[in-house]
C-alpha cells in the first residue's frame, strides 16, 4: 500500500487560485512573494484577482498552476509521498515534491518553458482536439495515416484515461483527423480552445530553449521515484529525469500508462495537489479501486 501524489497541468487554473493559502499561511505568503521577485511581475495579484482571460496568458498560466500546487504541497500537512507524477506541466511540481528540484530552480524552468512554448505556438497555426470513446490504437492509426497522406503534422498527445485521448498538430491535420475519428466511431472529436500543438513535433523550437535551461539547472537525487510522462515508469536518476523533461515537450503525455505503472508498483491512494480535481477523476477511471483525494484544489 503506497501513497502517490499527483500534480495537475495547464487548464486547471481559476480566478482566485492560491489566495486562501496566501491569506492564512505565513510560509505560503513568503513563497508567493519570492515567486513575484523571481518572475519580475506580481503573478500573485493576477492569480488572486485577475480574470479568466488574464490567467489564460501562457506566461501566467503555467507558473500560476505550478505555484498553486507546489505552495499547497510545501505548506499543508501531509504524509511523505512514496511516488509522484505530474500531468505535463505538473511534472515540474512533482519534482519539487520529491526534492529533485528546488522551488526557485523549478519556477525559473517553468517560466522559460512557458515563454518558449508561446513562441513556438506563434510560429505556425496549430491546435489540439479531444477524442472520446475510440481505442488508442485506432487513434494512432488514423493520425499516422493523415500525416503520411497529407504531410500535415498530427499525433496522439495526451493519453488521459481509457477512452479519452487528445491529438495535437497543425490546424488542418487535426481537422482532417477529427473527421476520420468520427467516421471510425468516436463519440466525439472536438477541437479544443488552445493556442498551439502541445506535445507534438511542432514544439521542437521550444524544446531547444528548454533543453539549454535544463542542462544548466541543478537536479538532485529525489527522495522517491517520479513517474514521468514520456516513459510512464519510475525514474530516480537525475540525468534521466532531465532528458525526459526535455523530451516531454514534443512527446506524448502517457498519463493512463503512468497511473497503471504506479498501481503495478503498489499505489493504492492518490492525492492530487493543486487547483481542480481533473486528475482525481482520471485516476478513478484508470483504477476504480483507488482511494483519491485532494489538497487545496478549490
Amino acid at each position: 500500500m503506497k501513497h502517490a501524489y499527483v500534480f495537475p497541468g495547464q487548464g486547471s487554473q481559476f480566478p482566485g487560485m492560491g489566495k486562501n493559502l496566501y491569506d492564512t499561511n505565513a510560509k505560503a505568503k513568503e513563497l508567493f512573494e519570492r515567486a513575484n521577485e523571481i518572475l519580475g511581475f506580481r503573478i500573485s495579484d493576477i492569480m488572486f484577482s485577475g480574470t479568466e482571460e488574464d490567467l489564460k496568458q501562457t506566461k501566467v498560466t503555467q507558473p500560476a498552476v505550478f505555484l498553486h500546487a507546489v505552495i499547497a504541497f510545501l505548506c499543508t500537512e501531509h504524509s511523505q509521498p512514496d511516488m509522484v507524477a505530474g500531468h505535463s506541466l505538473g511534472e515540474f511540481s512533482a519534482l519539487v515534491a520529491n526534492g529533485a528540484l528546488s522551488f526557485e530552480e523549478a519556477l525559473k524552468l517553468v517560466a522559460i518553458r512557458a515563454n518558449a512554448m508561446q513562441k513556438a505556438c506563434e510560429l505556425q497555426p496549430s491546435t489540439m482536439a479531444a477524442v472520446l470513446a475510440l481505442d488508442d490504437a485506432k487513434v494512432e492509426e488514423i493520425t499516422a495515416a493523415v500525416t503520411a497522406e497529407t504531410g500535415e503534422v498530427v499525433v496522439a498527445a495526451n493519453y488521459n484515461c481509457p477512452g479519452q485521448l487528445v491529438i495535437s498538430g497543425t490546424v488542418k491535420g487535426v481537422e482532417i483527423a477529427c473527421e476520420r475519428m468520427k467516421a471510425a466511431g468516436a463519440k466525439r472529436a472536438l477541437v479544443l480552445p488552445v493556442g498551439g500543438a502541445f506535445h507534438s513535433p511542432l514544439m521542437a523550437p521550444a524544446k531547444e530553449e528548454l533543453k539549454a535551461a535544463i542542462e544548466t539547472a541543478t537536479f538532485n537525487t529525489p527522495s522517491c521515484p517520479v513517474y514521468q510522462n514520456v516513459v510512464a515508469k519510475a525514474v530516480t536518476n537525475p540525468e534521466e529525469i532531465k532528458q525526459n523533461l526535455i523530451d516531454q515537450l514534443t512527446g506524448a503525455v502517457r498519463w493512463t500508462q503512468s497511473v497503471q505503472a504506479m498501481v503495478a508498483d503498489g499505489a493504492t491512494e492518490f492525492t492530487e495537489v493543486g487547483p481542480g480535481k481533473v486528475l482525481q477523476g482520471l485516476v478513478q477511471k484508470i483504477y476504480k479501486e483507488a482511494v483519491v483525494n485532494g489538497i487545496e484544489n478549490k
